[in-house]
């Protein structure tokens, strides 16, 4: 996957990849969140970057990223 919002490849954790598939969420969905969701910066490297599905029950995906030489999404959550 590439984001273009951020211009790097992007990386997805272990542990991200199990909460993906519990939680139903291919890869389009998730790189629509990083490419075009909202974001919430903790600091210059660590945000949250969350969108409105309504489509889905649970509505609100949110994925915790790391900007480092690629966007690495640490977990996925709704």
């Amino acid at each position: 996957m590439f984001s273009v919002r951020f211009q790097r490849s992007v990386i997805v954790t272990r542990h991200a990849r199990i909460r993906m598939t519990e939680r139903d969420i291919p890869d389009a969905m998730l790189l629509d969140v990083i490419d075009f969701g909202e974001t919430r910066y903790r600091d210059d490297t660590h945000l949250w970057a969350f969108k409105d599905f309504p489509e889905r029950n649970d509505n609100l995906l949110c994925a915790v990223v790391v900007l480092e030489d690629a966007v690495v999404v640490k977990t996925v959550l709704h």
